[in-house]
């Protein structure tokens, strides 16, 4: 977690000599319960799931045997924070589940060696990043794998190309799974799977290659704060807003959900992401399994977004008129199927 006003609550409230790694303790998780995060995502609307497993701090939300004493089951929570959600996803959902890997560590001394010595070592690759990603691998056999914390070195420092030749031909899940683009300085926004590019990218218009918008429902946070007042948090109309825009233009949407230190999902959090899938139950037909169409959006009217299927036309000609008109038949507010957006699904369009 991380404090918008560190001063002003962290110093007066821990006591001397408090350090970083003292956090891990009062990472309880006491109400963690995957069977719960599993059907609110489901209920969400969503397809996977990919948890962090590792981000740059090093701490390892499963029992790594290259992170002792500082993972979820030697310290804080003691337990498997990992494996749970995944026995949970597969086993109560449908959804694909995934996992994500920072590469690099903040305060690790092995990474900081290596990067003193302009990358030319690799002790933390050889003895960290990678025992961490072939345990993860082999021990959850993940749908997906989100790479991060790549942006301080090339592919060659992390070994990239040998990880990723074992994953797609000797892996368990050589024959499923997919990655992302963040394997080496060199590869961000050029090879992968699919591509993520940048935190939150939304291009607004179409890409010649598969895409992620990895985004936040709170605005400037990747994590829980408990300090964040409400305007800080997405509004359903935007988030629905953003969804459609990155459909349109041939990418998938990731909406990061911070929980608290004790395991919880808040309310904020949860109401939007239920509030997204009673919104799909209406108008996922324009989502799911939909592609780009000729246009991504309207002229007249910027906010209008089209997709297609792939049974549907690709081209269509001018009628001579600016625009169409769309008789909306009168429904009584009590009746509304949905609310916040449209969707106006057109055939025979030539």
């Amino acid at each position: 977690m991380r404090s918008a006003t560190p001063l002003s609550f962290h110093v007066l409230t821990q006591r001397p000599g408090w350090t970083y790694a003292d956090y891990a303790k009062e990472f309880t998780a006491e109400f963690y319960n995957p069977g719960q995060w599993a059907e609110l995502f489901q209920a969400s609307g969503a397809k996977y799931v990919v948890q962090v497993t590792k981000h740059h701090e090093g701490f390892t939300s499963w029992p790594s045997a290259r992170s002792f004493n500082w993972n979820a089951k030697d310290i804080g929570p003691n337990r498997d924070l990992v494996g749970e959600l995944a026995d949970a996803i597969r086993t109560r959902t449908d959804l694909h589940f995934g996992v994500y890997h920072s590469l690099f560590e903040w305060f690790n001394p092995v990474y900081l060696q290596d990067k003193a010595a302009n990358f030319t070592t690799q002790y933390f690759v050889s003895s960290k990043t990678m025992p961490e990603l072939y345990e993860l691998v082999n021990r959850y056999k993940p749908d997906v794998l989100w790479s991060d914390g790549d942006g301080q070195a090339q592919d060659t420092y992390w070994n990239s190309t040998n990880f990723l030749a074992w994953l797609y031909n000797e892996s368990p899940v050589k024959d499923s799974v997919v990655v992302n683009d963040r394997w080496g300085t060199n590869c961000n926004c050029k090879h992968g799977g699919f591509l993520t590019c940048t935190d939150r990218y939304n291009p607004k218009k179409l890409q010649k290659r598969k895409f992620e918008n990895a985004m936040t429902i709170q605005q400037g946070s990747w994590g829980f704060n408990r300090e964040a007042p409400l305007s800080r948090f997405l509004s359903i109309e935007t988030l629905i807003e953003t969804l459609v825009q990155t459909v349109s233009c041939g990418g998938n949407i990731l909406v990061n959900v911070g929980p608290t230190k004790e395991g919880v999902i808040t309310p904020i959090y949860e109401e939007r992401l239920r509030q997204m899938g009673s919104w799909l139950k209406v108008n996922g037909e324009a989502i799911y399994k939909s592609v780009p169409w000729t246009h991504q959006n309207d002229t007249v009217n910027p906010s209008i977004w089209y997709t297609t299927t792939k049974a549907s036309p690709t081209t269509w000609q001018s009628t001579g008129q600016v625009g169409i008109t769309v008789a909306i038949p009168d429904i009584s507010f009590a009746d509304m199927p949905c609310k916040w957006a449209w969707v106006f699904k057109l055939t025979n369009v030539k």
